[in-house]
């Protein structure tokens, strides 16, 4: 991972909020052979006992499956948005331009639950996603029987304990606070994710340079 201290958030609860505010994470790990393997899945993070878990489920007898069945060890990456970054934008423009993106590492053991776990987590999973409207026809209790029944024999339920969790929060903190101010507005007159990023670094400039 790309790690400088200045490109690090000292707040542990905002790691976590940005954990989930993109839940949409990339997990990876490899099989008993070495082979890599990878799946992209919605989970939730929840906090027990002073320790994080990850929890979603996944597609019965896929390569993933399989793999994390025989090597627990994964990697879960959180990522949200990110913008090119033009050198041009800095005060002194004769270096190279860059890239700005937040980023989390979630490395950690994972452990393939039950049948009570999967409906636990599919009961949780639809309810959320349809901001707890119980009347609509997609949440797990409102779904046909013969459906939630055939659908359950080919997933599994996951949970992953993380025990070692890395960021990378690289928005442009290293620059003098001109270059800082003059990114953000060129990103501003862009569109999708150079917005929102200009967004995140004017949120958090009292934190780069503090008055």
């Amino acid at each position: 991972m790309y790690d400088l201290p200045h490109h690090k958030e000292k707040n542990q609860e905002e790691i976590i909020q940005f954990m989930k505010d993109y839940p949409f994470v990339f997990i990876t790990g490899s099989d008993a052979d070495s082979k890599p393997v990878a799946t992209q899945i919605p989970v939730f993070i929840d906090e027990k006992d002073g320790k994080y878990f990850l929890t979603g489920h996944i597609m019965r007898n896929t390569d993933h499956h399989k793999a994390f069945e025989q090597n627990k060890n994964v990697l879960a990456v959180f990522t949200g948005p990110n913008t090119y970054v033009s050198a041009t934008w800095y005060a002194n423009p004769s270096v190279g331009s860059t890239w700005n993106y937040m980023s989390v590492h979630a490395k950690g053991t994972i452990r393939i639950g039950d049948t009570h776990e999967l409906m636990s987590i599919l009961k949780r999973l639809t309810l959320h996603y349809e901001n707890n409207n119980t009347a609509s026809a997609t949440v797990f209790d409102n779904l046909p029987a013969e459906y939630t029944e055939r659908m359950m024999k080919a997933i599994v339920p996951f949970e992953i304990e993380i025990n070692d969790l890395q960021h990378v929060f690289k928005l442009s903190q290293d620059r003098d606070e001109k270059s800082y101010d003059n990114i953000i507005q060129q990103l501003k007159q862009k569109d999708g994710d150079a917005k929102i990023v200009a967004a995140i670094m004017e949120k958090r400039k009292a934190k780069v340079f503090p008055s």
